[in-house]
């Protein structure tokens, strides 16, 4: 039951799209519009919402409680937990839009921004923006749900689904058949969600080769690109947690710190600082009526377009990841979870789009490279755009594309971990190691099917839509775990009020548990 919905739907829609593809494109944007029409809204609320429960939760006394009881130990070092929590949310999507999207808000931004494009206001919009989208607001809406499912999975002995958690709730209702039914909802979201983020990465990677090489970004390259990073994610995601994703994420982490600090050296470094400066204060100051859509926010395309898309995709993602995080967190305190699933990659994330959207920013102000690249060959050409212009720039692509590729095998990694984990709930060892290599394969080629199929016929407009429609049930997942989270702190059951303990002292994990 929590297996063969989701593929079913998929699948039916992936023969939808071969057979008719005008009409399952004319069917899942009238879906899409009909979703941002009635939901937007919500979609606001609730990621606002998650902001401020994640706040209150820091204050409160759950905050010391220890995720897994007293006596558990991390699985990872801190370090090894950033770098994984790292590639498995946004960095992905910070690869293909940090450069890009800057452009989209220059070059047209909306009316309620009272900025003319091309101007001085026009760069502070562009860069509060991706505060806005890239920072605290995505990384509450992943934490939430992997908060509730920590403490419900290690503290309370729930089983490990995403109806584990909701049995607080609901009680029993939640179990069996029904629990079935929210997995299934959960794992139909995230499939949809990585196969947007995968096709976004497929693109970039296209773009990338056809600048180094002079090979034509065509679909038969994509199919390349997509078999090849399907093949990698489902070998490295076979080779276990402790190997694959470690390694992947370590190697990544330490890519990421070196080209943002090459961008900033080389780039306009006193421009990038106070443009992000500026831009900081414009977030923080209007970050309420931003997040709930206020004002004239409300009824300008610009808002869905943009805002609503990017909590949509978070939240496609969310549910099932949600249990990958969860499930590396043992052993430490809640308060060193939201450091380390919200604070650490959030700030990155502000970092990285600060350096690069300033970047960007400059290069396009000398002649409109970027913006001519964005409109001639698409958002995944304007990373390389920004690159040329910089020195070593063959070497510097060369490398960005490698990263990207690693990027990408990282959080498809994980996600295959926790996409086999909810399938196979209730199986037993010797059927576990029968079925686990299987189904790993099988979602690996099912959401490279889907990404492909996606991004050759409608280019990023069908990585929008794949993400919107894969967040409608990860809406109502984040608000049931809020509520789960909520009733944890106020019931404070004996086996949460005992695991209260001081923060973990070692770097590295003094021990082993159980991740299953």
């Amino acid at each position: 039951m929590v297996f063969w919905p989701p593929v079913i739907l998929l699948t039916g829609a992936l023969i939808f799209s071969l057979i008719d593809f005008d009409g399952f494109h004319s069917s899942v944007s009238a879906a899409n519009g009909w979703l941002l029409t009635h939901f937007d809204w919500l979609f606001s609320y609730a990621s606002f919402a998650a902001v401020g429960l994640i706040v209150w939760v820091v204050f409160s006394p759950l905050g010391s409680v220890r995720i897994g009881g007293p006596s558990a130990k991390p699985i990872l070092s801190r370090w090894n937990w950033f770098s994984i929590t790292l590639c498995t949310t946004i960095a992905i999507g910070i690869l293909f839009w940090g450069a890009a999207e800057p452009m989209f808000h220059m070059n047209g931004p909306p009316e309620f921004s009272g900025v003319a494009p091309h101007s001085e206001g026009a760069e502070s919009f562009a860069v509060s923006s991706m505060f806005m989208h890239w920072t605290f607001t995505p990384y509450a809406i992943y934490s939430v749900p992997a908060l509730a499912f920590a403490l419900a999975h290690y503290n309370l002995g729930r089983p490990y689904s995403l109806s584990g958690p909701l049995s607080l709730v609901f009680g029993r209702a939640a179990l069996g058949k029904s629990g079935a039914v929210i997995d299934a909802v959960g794992l139909y979201a995230l499939v949809a969600g990585v196969a947007a983020s995968l096709g976004a990465g497929v693109m970039t990677l296209s773009s990338g080769i056809e600048t180094v090489s002079g090979l034509h970004d065509t679909t038969f390259l994509r199919f390349v690109m997509m078999a090849l990073i399907v093949s990698v994610f489902v070998l490295s995601s076979i080779s276990g947690v402790q190997r694959g994703i470690k390694i992947l994420s370590d190697l990544n982490t330490k890519f990421f710190f070196a080209l943002v600090a090459f961008v900033l050296i080389v780039g306009p470094t006193g421009n990038i600082l106070a443009l992000g400066a500026e831009s900081l204060v414009e977030y923080v100051t209007k970050f309420i009526p931003r997040s709930l859509a206020l004002g004239e926010r409300a009824s300008d395309p610009w808002t869905r377009d943009w805002t609503v898309f990017y909590f949509a995709n978070w939240l496609a993602w969310a549910p099932i990841t949600a249990l990958f995080l969860g499930r590396i967190s043992v052993g430490y305190t809640v308060r060193e979870f939201v450091l380390f699933n919200l604070v650490a990659p959030a700030c990155f994330g502000a970092v990285w789009m600060t350096v690069f959207g300033g970047a960007a920013i400059g290069a396009d102000a000398g002649g409109g490279a970027l913006s001519a690249a964005l409109e001639s060959r698409g958002p995944e050409s304007v990373i390389y755009a920004l690159f040329e212009t910089f020195p070593f720039s063959a070497i510097i692509i060369s490398l960005f594309i490698i990263l990207t590729f690693i990027s990408f095998v990282t959080a498809m990694d994980s996600n295959t971990h926790s996409i086999t984990g909810v399938c196979l709930k209730g199986t037993t060892s010797k059927e576990r190691r029968n079925a686990e290599y299987q189904m790993k394969i099988f979602w690996g080629v099912l959401v490279g099917a889907i990404a492909f199929i996606m991004t050759s016929t409608t280019g990023i407009d069908g990585v929008r839509i794949l993400s919107n429609l894969g967040g409608l049930p990860g809406l109502f997942i984040l608000i049931t775990m809020g509520i789960v989270i909520v009733r944890i702190r106020l019931a404070w059951l004996d086996e949460v009020r005992a695991a209260r303990q001081p923060a973990s002292s070692p770097d590295e994990p003094a021990g082993q548990v159980s991740a299953q």
